[in-house]
């Protein structure tokens, strides 16, 4: 990419000093000039890319803020001016009047619609021009659901069926995590990375990182929970706080530690269940062993099978903060 643009600026730049060459032919004053018309020809062309070059990173969006700012700002600015104010004075003063009128207002409401740009997805949407499907669900996700890793999952198994939107900033967060001088934050961030990358290799998931951005560190749920709510979006996160500042602005949160509680299957009195015992329980002759989903089995007379899997029978579940406990009595190792 970097190539095809050298290329086009070399062009363009040539293009320009040939253009200077030409406009010799059609002003025969200049005809005696012509160096010095190539030369201007060709500074006019680095000119540009440079101006090109200092844009880099000037996004779409910001180009439609600036656009729709320069227009709302001249359509102002033709107001004032076009006003009896301007009725009964010098025509001097008039012209320099609506001069500065017209710079004023295409700057401050240029300035205002490129700080406000975000607010143009209501005027873009993030929406997938497809016949078949117009509006597309969207999904955002904070920098804890990526460090989580379980969402990967769940959108290999194909139950999200919509878009998956990270924003900039939360990619920039995830980065600065991975970087951090803490070992253990560095672990999260670069496990979060991993699964940023096991989202994008998901054929069938469609990813959109919108260009959104924030000064400040600490506005990054403030502005997670606007984009959710401007974009008619959901938002998944981890974080208690997130989720009750989306939940006051209206905004539906998706939980995937709820979703985990959940999945959880009911087990009935009687069921046959297949348990790995790993210690020892606080009753003499017990052991304790865990299921898929982390619910906790007490295995009456297990103690002897500790460490291998066994057959049990359930005889009794009680529910407890942390899930379910269940006790079982032994049926024998499994063969």
């Amino acid at each position: 990419m970097n190539k095809t643009l050298l290329a086009i600026r070399l062009v363009f730049v040539a293009l320009c000093a040939a253009g200077g060459w030409l406009v010799c032919y059609a002003i025969r004053e200049w005809d005696d000039h012509r160096a010095l018309a190539v030369f201007i020809g060709l500074s006019i062309g680095v000119l540009v890319v440079l101006v090109d070059i200092m844009l880099k990173g000037f996004s779409l969006r910001g180009l439609s803020a600036v656009t729709f700012g320069l227009a709302v700002g001249a359509f102002i600015a033709y107001l004032l001016g076009t006003s009896p104010l301007f009725e009964r004075a010098d025509e001097q003063y008039i012209f320099l009047a609506r001069l500065a009128l017209f710079l004023v207002c295409t700057y401050l409401c240029a300035v205002i619609a490129l700080r406000g740009r975000d607010e143009f997805n209501l005027v873009i949407p993030y929406v997938r021009f497809v016949p078949q499907e117009v509006d597309t669900p969207l999904i955002v996700v904070d920098t804890s659901v990526l460090i989580d890793g379980r969402i990967a999952k769940v959108c290999e198994s194909g139950f999200i069926s919509g878009a998956v939107v990270i924003p900039q900033f939360v990619l920039k967060e995830l980065h600065a995590v991975a970087d951090s001088s803490d070992a253990q934050k560095r672990a999260r961030g670069r496990r979060g990375l991993e699964v940023l990358n096991e989202l994008r290799r998901i054929k069938h998931l469609e990813i959109r990182t919108p260009e959104s951005e924030v000064t400040k560190p600490e506005d990054v749920d403030a502005k997670l929970v606007f984009l959710a709510q401007s974009m008619r979006a959901k938002l998944m996160t981890t974080d208690f706080n997130l989720a009750k500042m989306a939940e006051f602005h209206g905004v539906q949160w998706l939980d995937l530690n709820h979703l985990a509680r959940s999945l959880r299957p009911e087990l009935m009195l009687g069921e046959m269940v297949e348990v790995d015992l790993a210690k020892a329980g606080k009753e003499p002759g017990q052991a304790v062993g865990y299921l898929g989903d982390g619910s906790m089995v007490v295995v009456e007379q297990g103690q002897a099978h500790i460490g291998s899997r066994v057959r049990t029978e359930v005889s009794s579940v009680l529910p407890t903060a942390g899930g379910k406990m269940v006790f079982a009595r032994l049926i024998g190792p499994v063969a």
